[in-house]
């Protein structure tokens, strides 16, 4: 070979090693002086990981300070399946002590694609502690919360429940779920090369939530809804619903529904059982609305309870035949009496002396069409036709309760403004958050105070000799309305089979302590409110008489 075919072959090794040479600094000046940051960044997530801390959830407590809704320690199991060497062997050993499926658990394990699986969100902490002490390569552990209602099905509808990432899903969980979740806090932690905590480089402590202490009394409240599936189970009934409120304040102290379910088996239970009833669903009221109708013409002065009218069995009123819920003959009747027997052709016949403006007025007034402002998601303002759409026929139906549309907390509302001496107060379930309390106002004034010892006093008839004689306590004055009403059909007609039957009732009548409404929906074998929600009225009311220490103001009445 010639010299000048060697010195060939130095220049081209020369250059290729100066262009590997310029190749491999511009590569490392790319790496470390424009993408070094991003690199380094890289590299300490590699070796650094931040934890969310989850905030512990507030306690959801009774009036008595009873616990409803608190959280518990759990823990949650996870897996990096590419640490796990032997997935059928770590399967065995977590489905022998997690009690899990194995089908289940050895696709998660078995999966090196992903670097985080969930083995068991929130396990029982016995459980998982005894897994933790395998220490097996590639599971790992952590505290979390799970929510529990340690009184099962005690107010599930009101409390509603929290996923599995403790967020408010339903009821005051949902609405309050800003109080109570808290602020999470968290932790950085520093990994060796095979991903293995080393230390703690940083926290942020967590915020916990706030407590919450309802009006709710866990005793009046399960008392109610043992007294409603008994009502449901006699008498074949689709569902009931009761709520026992303090008529001065608005606090509710029970608001029942049933059938009901545990609220921590929230995920099984069908959708229609978490529904709460009371706040939700709207029905024709019937003869329970009457009490709007007798106190409007009593407050504009167009009667008084010994005002009589000679009232034929049947009213005619524009196209439609009005008639009574039993055959009579033409009576005279006091206003009094019609309340007490509860009479369609007097209501009306009142009813029109007040005129459709008034009473349409007088709707509006005592709230319905309107949301109670409860402080409870959801709810219904139900149904009141404006003025401007009533027909000719409208003031002989909507005084008796018919084509319109109220829910049970709306009457049980409308009821407490009589009780309380005319004031319309603002129902609520929440007392206090935190360690302060909630405000509420005093309400407003729909009647006089005059009015609503007429109306009391009237409504006492009922009981006595009326059509609510099955509501009566003995040791005890009991006011209050019986309601029976047709629902209507998909068609749009009024079923022959199918009824509400419903009773409101203030307790002890002489100076009310309680409201309790008690509804029926569509009750079998009979439908009349004195004979089916009359009786769960009375089951509740002598609870509630006897838990809060009521004294009898009519001793006289009382049985050995």
């Amino acid at each position: 070979m010639s010299a000048s075919a060697t010195n060939r072959r130095i220049v081209v090794l020369a250059v290729f090693f100066a262009l590997l040479l310029g190749t491999t600094l511009a590569r490392a000046f790319w790496l470390q002086g424009i993408k070094g940051a991003q690199y380094a960044a890289m590299a300490l997530r590699q070796h650094r990981e931040t934890v969310v801390v989850p905030a512990g959830r507030g306690t959801i407590f009774d009036r008595s300070g009873d616990p409803l809704a608190i959280g518990e320690q759990a823990i949650t199991v996870y897996a990096n399946p590419r640490q796990v060497v032997n997935p059928r062997e770590v399967t065995l050993a977590v489905s022998r002590l997690l009690h899990l499926d194995p089908e289940q658990v050895y696709p998660l394990l078995a999966d090196r694609s992903k670097g985080f699986v969930y083995v068991e969100r929130k396990a029982e902490p016995a459980k998982a502690a005894a897994l933790e002490k395998r220490h097996i390569p590639g599971l790992g552990f952590y505290p979390e919360e799970r929510r529990t209602y340690p009184q099962g099905r005690v107010a599930a509808q009101v409390l509603g429940f929290a996923g599995t990432d403790n967020t408010g899903l339903e009821g005051l969980e949902k609405s309050l779920d800003p109080t109570l979740a808290g602020k999470p806090g968290s932790e950085t932690i520093v990994k060796d090369p095979a991903g293995r905590a080393l230390s703690v480089a940083s926290t942020r402590p967590e915020t916990p939530g706030s407590n919450v202490r309802l009006t709710i009394d866990s005793q009046i409240q399960a008392t109610a809804e043992d007294v409603l599936a008994r009502t449901v189970r006699q008498w074949g009934a689709k569902a009931a619903t009761a709520i026992v409120m303090d008529p001065y304040t608005g606090a509710v102290l029970a608001m029942a529904v049933a059938p009901g379910f545990n609220a921590n088996h929230f995920a099984t239970t069908r959708d229609d059982r978490h529904r709460n009833r009371a706040v939700t669903d709207t029905y024709e009221p019937g003869s329970t609305f009457k009490l709007v109708t007798i106190s409007a013409a009593l407050q504009e002065g167009l009667v008084t309870p010994r005002t009589s009218f000679e009232l034929a069995p049947t009213i005619q009123v524009a196209d439609r035949v009005i008639h009574e819920a039993e055959a009579r003959g033409t009576e005279r009747m006091t206003v009094a009496q019609i309340v007490a027997r509860s009479s369609n052709i007097g209501t009306v016949t009142i009813a029109e002396r007040l005129g459709a403006g008034r009473l349409a007025s007088w709707i509006n007034r005592y709230g319905f069409g309107q949301q109670t402002g409860i402080d409870f998601p959801g709810e219904s303002p139900a149904f009141a036709l404006p003025l401007d759409q009533w027909s000719g026929s409208t003031i002989g139906t909507v005084p008796i309760g018919q084509g319109i549309s109220v829910t049970p907390l709306q009457m049980a509302r409308a009821y407490s403004a009589i009780a309380n001496g005319g004031r319309l107060v603002t129902p609520h379930l929440v007392d206090r958050v935190g360690g302060r309390t909630v405000e509420h106002g005093p309400g407003r004034r729909v009647v006089s105070g005059k009015v609503s010892k007429e109306m009391l006093s009237m409504l006492r008839g009922v009981v006595l000799e009326g059509t609510g004689t099955a509501a009566a306590i003995p040791g005890y004055t009991v006011a209050g309305k019986t309601g029976t009403a047709a629902k209507v059909d998909p068609n749009g007609h009024y079923s022959t089979t199918n009824y509400v039957a419903s009773f409101v009732g203030m307790v002890p009548a002489t100076k009310p302590r309680l409201v309790i409404m008690a509804m029926v929906d569509e009750p079998r074998g009979a439908i009349w409110g004195g004979v089916v929600a009359a009786p769960a009225f009375q089951q509740i009311a002598r609870f509630c008489l006897q838990h809060l220490e009521v004294p009898p103001d009519a001793p006289s009445t009382a049985k050995n």
